[in-house]
């Protein structure tokens, strides 16, 4: 068994935590005012029309979800059964399976190679540091060859730029472009937040 990530043991520690963010979402989505869909907006934008998606860490589904009425085969992995009970409840059509990213070569519907792999939420900052190569590589693995693997998150949980990018490299992934939003504005030198966009090259 992989070492517990940091979302396990934040639900270890408060039950409650996964039934409230659960919540906290469906309102968001019921709010018109809230714009949840900026992630999915930029993989399909990156993705051939009908593309394989991997929705990695896909929580309660609503990225996976944009992404399978735009018409693209999507597959969402993650390890809590409360947030993928919501995405089964909420948004029927995409295959969601309960697995942890670090054994992903253990899921049958994620054997096959994916057009675009997406990681958002902070899903690698949720993961227990010794994964992170691990994760890196399996999702690496799972890209066609021109296929792209983007992902998002905070830069003040403990995961800066430098190590996640040599993990990444490590992994066999090439950064490409770096931005500090999911519409594509430009990192600069100090960005709370980061957008990578990465292709797969050669593993260490």
């Amino acid at each position: 068994m992989p070492e517990p990530s940091l979302w396990q043991e934040l639900t270890a520690r408060d039950p409650g935590h996964a039934p409230a963010y659960v919540e906290r979402f469906r309102a968001w989505e019921r709010d018109d005012r809230v714009d949840l869909g900026g992630e999915a907006r930029l993989v399909d934008a990156l993705a051939p029309r009908g593309a394989r998606i991997l929705d990695a860490g896909c929580g309660t589904g609503r990225v996976g979800a944009r992404l399978h009425r735009l018409g693209h085969t999507v597959v969402g992995v993650d390890s809590d059964a409360q947030l993928l009970d919501a995405a089964r409840t909420d948004h029927p059509g995409p295959t969601w399976v309960r697995a942890d990213l670090a054994e992903l070569d253990t899921v049958p519907e994620a054997s096959e190679p994916f057009d675009v792999i997406v990681a958002a939420g902070n899903v690698m900052v949720f993961l227990g540091p010794p994964t992170r190569r691990p994760v890196l590589t399996h999702l690496r693995r799972r890209l066609t060859p021109d296929g792209r693997l983007v992902t998002g998150f905070d830069l003040d949980r403990g995961y800066g730029r430098p190590e996640f990018e040599e993990d990444a490299r490590h992994a066999g992934l090439v950064v490409e472009h770096t931005f500090r939003t999911w519409d594509l504005r430009p990192a600069g030198a100090d960005p709370a937040y980061v957008v990578y966009l990465m292709t797969p090259g050669t593993a260490e």
